[in-house]
Order: C-alpha cells, then sequence, then structure tokens
C-alpha cells in the first residue's frame, strides 16, 4: 500500500476513535484515493466503483467510473441512494438519514494497518432492498482483526428492481433489465477484484456477506452466473432462502401499474421515466428484489440451489429468534390464524396454547427464516461446508418484555460495533461476551473458512446430524432445534415455489 501521511487539520467526525486525523492515500485504477488513518485501520469512505447512475444510465447496467488523477478525498461518508428519509431526520428503516443521491455508488474501505493477503469481507446492507446504506457500518474491529471490509451501496427501490415496458423497448439487444442493485453489487464484486490489493485485500480470498435484503441479495449473487469466481465463500443473516419465481413479464405489468398509480401515463417512453425526479421514484411502494430477468438471472435462488447450480463455497446461514419484529407490534388476533396452512398447525401445539398472537409469530418465523435457512444449509452441506446458526441474544439495555432477538439485532455483534444509537455506556459485560464470540466466528471464517470460535467446536451443519449453533444467553450446539415446526414448514413451501429437480 502506497500511503502519504500528513496532517490533515480538525479530526474527521465520522472516524471513531481516530487518536489524530493523518491521512492516507491508496492508488486504484481510477485514481488516488485519500483516506484517514485511524487507530484501529486506514479508512476509506466514498469510493466510486462505477459511474453515476443517472440520465441514460438509469436503468443500465453499471458502467465503469471515469478516471481522475488528483486525489480524491475519502475521508467522509457519501450520499446514500434515493430511498424514503424520516422528516425528523432520524435513521430510516434501513438505518440511514442524510443527503441522497443517484449518484451513489460508492463503497467503503476499513483496511488493517500495513495489511498484506488479508482477508476481504464485502457487505451488503439490508433494508427491503429499498432503505440503507453501507456508511452506516463501522468496519475498524474486523480491520483490528485483520480482516479487510468493503461496505457497498447499491441502487433500491424502483430505481435498482424495476422494469418497464418502455425500458424493456429501449433496451440493447442481449441487455440485462431490471435487478439494477444486483448488477451494481456484482460491479463492487468486479472492483475488489482489480483493486482490493492496493488496500491489503486478498482478491482470491473475498467473503460476501450481508443481512435482510443483503442476505437475499448473497443468494442471488450465489445463483447468477456471471458472478462465479468473484468471492470464495459465504455468509447469509436473515435472508430468507425460499423465493417464489418472478419474471420480467410480471415485473415489467408491476412496474407499469406503480407508476400509474403515481400519476404516470402508460404512453410515458423511457426518455419520460428517465426524466421523473428522483425522489418521485424513490417514494415508489413496491415488493422490490432480485428476479428472473432472463439474462442476469435465469432462475431463482431457491430453484439454483435445489438444482446444485450454485458455486461449491463454504456458506454461513441462520436466523434469529425474533424475526417477527417484521410483522410490527401490535398484538395479533385469531384473524392472523387463518393464513396458516392447515398442514402446518398440528407442529405448533405449544404455540397454539400460548395464544393466537405467540402462534402466528412463531409460524412467520420459521416460515420466513428458520425454515430456508435450515433447507439452505441442508442442501448446500454436500461439498464445501456448511454452517447454520441460531441468534437468540436479547441485549441487556432492553426491557425484561423483550424475549427474542428481533430482525437485524445480530449484525452489532457481529460487527463488534454498537453504532450511532447504542452508546457503549449501555453495552454490558455479557452483550460485549456475546459479540465477541460472534465477531470472532465470522472473522475466522473470512480467514480460514471455518468459524473457529469460542472454546467448542461449531459443526458444520448435515440433515443427518441436525446441528447449529445458538449465540444467546448461553451459546452453544443444539441438535434437532425446532425439528417439528421446521420440517412442516419445508413439506408446507417447497411444493409452491417450483424448484425443479437437479
Amino acid at each position: 500500500m502506497m500511503r502519504i501521511a500528513a496532517i490533515l487539520g480538525a479530526a474527521v467526525a465520522l472516524v471513531a476513535g481516530a487518536a489524530s486525523a493523518q491521512s492516507v492515500t491508496v492508488k486504484i485504477d481510477s485514481g488516488p484515493v485519500v483516506g484517514v488513518a485511524a487507530d484501529k485501520a486506514d479508512i476509506f469512505r466514498n469510493i466510486p466503483f462505477a459511474a453515476p447512475p443517472v440520465g441514460a444510465l438509469r436503468w443500465a447496467p453499471p458502467q465503469p467510473m471515469k478516471p481522475w488523477t488528483a486525489p480524491r478525498p475519502a475521508a467522509e461518508a457519501g450520499p446514500s441512494c434515493p430511498q424514503p428519509m424520516n422528516a425528523d431526520g432520524s435513521p430510516n428503516s434501513g438505518g440511514a438519514n442524510g443527503p441522497t443521491a443517484e449518484d451513489c455508488l460508492q463503497l467503503n474501505v476499513f483496511a488493517p494497518k500495513n495489511a498484506k493477503g488479508a482477508p476481504v469481507m464485502v457487505w451488503i446492507h439490508g433494508g427491503g432492498h429499498r432503505t440503507g446504506a453501507g456508511w452506516i457500518y463501522g468496519g475498524e474491529n474486523f480491520a483490528r482483526d485483520g480482516v479487510v471490509v468493503v461496505a457497498i451501496n447499491y441502487r433500491l427501490g424502483a430505481l435498482g428492481y424495476f422494469a418497464h415496458p418502455a425500458l424493456t423497448k429501449a433496451a440493447k439487444p442481449g441487455e440485462p433489465l431490471g435487478n439494477y442493485g444486483l448488477m451494481d453489487q456484482i460491479a463492487a464484486l468486479k472492483w475488489v477484484q482489480r483493486n482490493i490489493a492496493a488496500f491489503g485485500g486478498d482478491p482470491k480470498n473475498v467473503t460476501v456477506f450481508g443481512e435482510s435484503a443483503g442476505g437475499m441479495s448473497t443468494l442471488a449473487i450465489l445463483a447468477t452466473p456471471s458472478a462465479k469466481g468473484l468471492y470464495q465463500k459465504a455468509i447469509v443473516e436473515s435472508g430468507l432462502g425460499w423465493t417464489s419465481p418472478s419474471t420480467l413479464a410480471d415485473q415489467e405489468k408491476i412496474g407499469a401499474e406503480a407508476l400509474a398509480k403515481a400519476g404516470v401515463p402508460p404512453t410515458a417512453t423511457a426518455a419520460d421515466l428517465r426524466a421523473l425526479p428522483a425522489d418521485k421514484l424513490a417514494a415508489v411502494n413496491g415488493n422490490y428484489g432480485p428476479f428472473i430477468d432472463g439474462k442476469l438471472m435465469t432462475e431463482t435462488d431457491s430453484q439454483a440451489i435445489a438444482r446444485g447450480h450454485v458455486p461449491d463455497v463454504p456458506l454461513i446461514i441462520g436466523s434469529n429468534s425474533g424475526e417477527d419484529s417484521l410483522m410490527g407490534s401490535m398484538t395479533l388476533g385469531e384473524a392472523a390464524l387463518t393464513r396458516i396452512p392447515e398442514a402446518v398447525k398440528p407442529a405448533y401445539t405449544a404455540e397454539a396454547a400460548a395464544g393466537p398472537d405467540i402462534f402466528a409469530r412463531a409460524v412467520f418465523t420459521d416460515r420466513v427464516m428458520g425454515g430456508p435457512a435450515r433447507w439452505v444449509a441442508a442442501e448446500t452441506s454436500g461439498g464445501k461446508p456448511s454452517w447454520l446458526y441460531y441468534f437468540s441474544y436479547v441485549g441487556s439495555r432492553f426491557p425484561a418484555t423483550k424475549t427474542r432477538a428481533s430482525h437485524a439485532d445480530e449484525i452489532q455483534y457481529v460487527w463488534d460495533y454498537w453504532g450511532r444509537r447504542t452508546p457503549m455506556s449501555m453495552v454490558s459485560a455479557k452483550d460485549q461476551e456475546v459479540a465477541n464470540l460472534m465477531h470472532a466466528c465470522w472473522a475466522s471464517f473470512a480467514k480460514t473458512s471455518v468459524p473457529k470460535c469460542g472454546a467448542g467446536t461449531w459443526p458444520a451443519y448435515t440433515p443427518a446430524t441436525d446441528q447449529l449453533m445458538e449465540f444467546g444467553k448461553d451459546s452453544g450446539v443444539r441438535t434437532r432445534f425446532r425439528k417439528a415446526q421446521l420440517d412442516a414448514e419445508q413439506a408446507s413451501v417447497l411444493p409452491t415455489i417450483a424448484l425443479g429437480g437437479k
């Protein structure tokens, strides 16, 4: 790594724990970038990995960034991609606040000092494919432990996952359509291959990992042939795993209907659509995410996994005990039970006896996250190993009424980073103990392809042994965890998602 040390003046507020604001310069393929040498890491923010997706490049595959020659400042976070923001300036559901811009295809690097050949982890943030940003996450403690972390942005919402007949008509022959957020993620992985060695990382030891929409994206990357070879292992946190097929034609219809509700006439051309304000498009509601466009993705991630079409790479996958937090906080009544298939109800005798709210929430958690995670681990266990986890720890700062780990609660423990909303004064010794354990598992997996952490052994998953690691108040290996419930959900769902044969 080429370094040029110089006093920048005032300390950079976004770099937590920086003893001084010294600069560090790295030359990448598009030009030099000037980051900050902090206590635990060299930190570079707002590095563009593709050209701004504006004008004619809105709803187009990401294009190469125009090179620069003058050193480019990389000390402060860039804008988030367009998304709904809270009016009071507080973080939204994806954790983002502050400015947004379509010119948002940038990433952030946390590099160990004097690194050479270090393992690399590329983080894909969550937020329902509609909110969130890479700059939210602090990778200093991964860098402290010898891992280069790259946290990326990607196009979101109607700018990231969108199809429309007018866009299809105007597209170049053979050009992939619709999955622009996924295209951005792959472009970022290609950037890593070209540039990460300049930060001390090993481009042949890359772990792609993400949570929620980021976990779904990780599964989609596994299912995308053109992404093969850009990573060597994967981690999926609460990333579902049972995906129903949706085609380009389906998405074109959905896109046209969504814009019609927003007042866009059906006669609109591609040029008309590209002239719409980004804020107007960010406000359009939709069920966003990767789909079968026929070029980039030719099958769902579930189909690719079931058919043996994904690369044989080591995998960690898991879910949280309170994924039902996605359902909201209101108490669910008897009406919620009408959506539960009759075939799965006998497996939930204890939950049913506890009342409709507990019953419906347990089914949701198992059906949407727990069951799919176990199935993916089983389907991928025949080659390089897979490891299954269950996160149930509830932080000490929460009231006693919170008994389950909500969706996304594990992120702070994985990163050993408490973020902007949890002061260290609220972090107990037990909280830190769980963070130390989980973070060590992820870091060791990035280094060695095996999660070596804690005093015990986390066994690889096989259907025969059916073992997972629980990260909780008393962490440890569990055998046949919720087997009856997960078996029932799997038998109910798999026939509905058009898996086909291997």
